[in-house]
């Protein structure tokens, strides 16, 4: 079986259009076979932007997405916030409907294909992800403990996971490495903020 973690070069292109609203702004993005939530915009991830819009009231200008799928995330933020979004994933198609999201969407973006951040340099001011569960806890955790490598000295993790998927428990894998907080919940999906733990110490 093919996951949206890996280059399926073999899977028949069928690109359709996805549409997102959120307050006054309109979103069109295009999607595919062998991408992370092809048909519609995923549930977790518009409550995931929901939450940081209205939590994350800081200035941010460089946002980072890690496993970024066709863009959902980076993008939207990008617009909100009018910031720079980085989008990073290993699918090669996600990262080329991602490309062409970002012309679509009108924002300051560029993608990178990279194991996780292996490719990635620089600090940001805000990280998100969906982590991809069904490429297993180790890869999520990578995500997530590594990503305090990648944030400014205030910046901020913000990430959704199912409870039934390890949300808790993958928090407290991190409360070393960030200032946690499970800011909402909803339908099984936990938003969970943590904040670089430089900050917290004040460093």
């Amino acid at each position: 079986m093919e996951h949206y973690f890996t280059n399926a070069t073999n899977l028949k292109s069928e690109i359709r259009t996805l549409k997102y609203q959120k307050d006054n702004m309109a979103f069109t993005f295009l999607s595919d076979n062998g991408v992370f939530a092809k048909n519609k915009i995923d549930y977790g991830s518009s409550f995931l932007i929901e939450t940081i819009l209205k939590y994350e009231k800081r200035a941010i200008t460089d946002i980072l997405d890690v496993g970024c799928g066709y863009g959902f995330l980076g993008i939207v933020l990008s617009k909100f916030y009018q910031a720079n979004c980085l989008l990073v994933d290993v699918n090669k198609r996600a990262l080329h409907l991602a490309e062409r999201n970002i012309k679509e969407n009108q924002v300051l973006g560029q993608t990178l294909e990279s194991d996780i951040y292996a490719k990635v340099a620089g600090k940001f001011d805000l990280i998100v992800t969906n982590p991809p569960i069904r490429a297993g806890k180790k890869v999520c955790l990578e995500i997530l403990k590594k990503a305090k490598e990648y944030l400014k000295s205030d910046g901020v993790l913000w990430f959704v996971m199912r409870k039934d998927q390890g949300a808790k428990s993958l928090s407290k894998l991190i409360e070393n490495d960030y200032k946690i907080d499970i800011v909402a919940k909803s339908k099984g999906f936990y938003i969970i903020r943590g904040e670089n733990i430089l900050t917290k110490n004040g460093n």
